[in-house]
């Protein structure tokens, strides 16, 4: 939903997928000289506010909502203003394209993944749609969408995390909240196929448990059929907070057929989740923060996430927040090294 991005000076490093991309890491100026334990499983590596409150070609760099990495194995930014940023190695933006469905008017751009020939998925949480547009952002078209996402949709909760799987023959949106027909710590995840002409086809649903209060703001598939999994609140006692799970979907109930998902669903099995950290719990690395109340000033409302670096079981992930263009909120780009655990 809102806060910037950040940059500073950056390091590379390389990302095993498909295939090997160079990427910038968010490791800057404001990064420690020691890693700081979120968990036994989460390092932070720093942050970086350079991009709060900046413009770019007459573009706010600012509501960011998605990360993914580009053909080139750079950063694209995606706002949910309908712009998408693509950032050079030092994580600036060097280009904007505007993004508008099909009768030309803005969307409410969510979640972001990009193809290897460059196409790019993106979501918008009003439908919920999932689009395909190309480097230029001319609309390509769109992904059918199951009816009973779009019937039982709570506005502004639908699709917010986008991420491809499975050598990007499996595309995997998730919904932010729940369906009225559901409990409402349900969350459904809908799949889709890609066919051998680059069509996608839905496929099946599964359900996730969030965790109370929380919101789903971002998906990343790890290779291994498993995902990361980011949740989010705010609470004015304590102010943002986000927790980061590995959910493992392999085992999930098809549910795309089951028209209403209680928190306990007798007879559905949920994807399973393991807790790799609370970020609340990080090191704050000295940032500010402008929110009342904020516990933690290094959180803001973290919308974006990338996987940016891999070396066997380790990631390193770029987060970004999304500011909503608010005085209070800050867009900061953070860095997370995560341990993941064996299946």
């Amino acid at each position: 939903m809102h806060i910037r991005s950040a940059l500073a000076a950056a390091t590379t490093v390389v990302v095993t997928a498909a295939s090997c991309l160079m990427v910038a890491s968010p490791a800057s100026a404001h990064s420690a000289p020691r890693l700081g334990a979120c968990s036994p499983s989460v390092n932070v590596t720093g942050y970086s506010d350079a991009l709060d409150k900046t413009t770019f070609k007459g573009a706010v760099v600012g509501n960011l909502s998605s990360l993914a990495v580009d053909t080139n194995g750079r950063l694209a930014a995606l706002s949910d203003r309908s712009e998408l940023f693509t950032l050079d190695r030092h994580n600036r933006p060097d280009s904007v394209v505007a993004l508008a469905d099909e009768k030309g008017q803005q969307l409410d751009s969510e979640g972001l993944a990009i193809l290897r020939d460059g196409t790019r998925l993106v979501t918008s949480e009003n439908e919920p749609s999932v689009r395909r547009y190309d480097r230029r952002g001319r609309l390509l078209g769109a992904l059918p969408v199951p009816e009973n996402l779009q019937k039982y949709k709570v506005r502004n909760r639908t699709f917010e995390g986008l991420t491809l799987d499975d050598h990007e023959r499996t595309l995997i949106a998730s919904m932010e909240g729940w369906l009225t027909t559901d409990g409402t710590d349900t969350r459904r995840f809908q799949t889709w196929q890609r066919g051998h002409h680059g069509d996608f086809r839905v496929d099946r649903q599964f359900a996730y448990m969030g965790d109370t209060g929380y919101g789903i703001s971002e998906i990343a598939a790890v290779g291994d059929s498993r995902l990361l999994v980011l949740e989010r609140s705010f609470n004015t006692s304590v102010g943002w907070t986000a927790h980061l799970y590995l959910a493992d979907p392999r085992r999930a109930t098809d549910v795309s057929k089951v028209s209403s998902l209680p928190n306990s669903a007798p007879g559905v099995r949920f994807a399973s989740k393991t807790l790799l950290a609370k970020l609340e719990g990080c090191p704050s690395q000295g940032a500010p923060s402008k929110v009342p109340g904020q516990a933690n000033p290094l959180i803001g409302n973290i919308e974006g996430m990338a996987i940016t670096g891999r070396h066997h079981d380790r990631l390193h992930l770029t987060l970004v927040t999304d500011d909503g263009e608010s005085a209070t909120e800050i867009t900061r780009m953070y860095g997370l090294d995560v341990r993941l655990p064996r299946r």
